[in-house]
């Protein structure tokens, strides 16, 4: 894993967290900062899931 998949990741489940946390409290303004740090998250593992792919590949020649 590269630093841009561990980020990703790590965004993602703290943005699960937020949005399931303001879920239960009843705030929608929590809900819609966690989506979004989710969304965040999953952007940059796929950024950090290509470099890797590429850097596999450019590996493999």
């Amino acid at each position: 894993m590269n630093s841009d998949q561990i980020k990703g990741t790590a965004k993602e489940v703290a943005g699960k967290v937020q949005s399931k946390t303001g879920e239960i409290i009843g705030s929608p303004d929590q809900q819609a900062k966690g989506m979004a740090r989710q969304a965040e998250g999953k952007t940059e593992k796929t950024v950090g899931d290509v470099k890797k792919a590429m850097k596999d590949s450019t590996d493999k020649r």
